[in-house]
């Protein structure tokens, strides 16, 4: 099933421990259009797809193409991973900026 859009949503949904609902409230669309995206009923506009790759960690590419950036240049993912932490720091409780910095300090072992 992860080898379309709606199939990988649900998948990174499930990584994620998160629900549709959620993800739909994160993305500001109803919780019936998320249904429709993840069947596959409907397709998401750009900014929607958008939207969906911030609140689900990952890129539009791996979205929309199922691209994993693991085959990407290293420059090409620090910059993604610090917009995103850029973006995303003033809504990280205490407990995720301590495991964020507790993994680049694991990695320096």
């Amino acid at each position: 099933m992860n080898n379309t859009l709606g199939g990988r949503i649900a998948e990174l949904l499930a990584q994620l421990n998160m629900t549709q609902r959620e993800l739909a409230e994160k993305v500001d669309v109803t919780e019936v259009s998320m249904s429709r995206y993840i069947k596959g009923d409907r397709v998401p506009k750009g900014p929607v797809i958008a939207n969906i790759a911030t609140a689900l960690h990952t890129t539009t590419d791996y979205l929309l193409n199922g691209n994993s950036s693991e085959s990407g240049d290293f420059e090409s993912e620090y910059y993604m991973i610090h917009r995103l932490i850029a973006k995303n720091a003033s809504k990280m409780t205490s407990k995720q900026r301590r495991e964020l910095i507790n993994a680049l300090l694991e990695s320096e072992e």
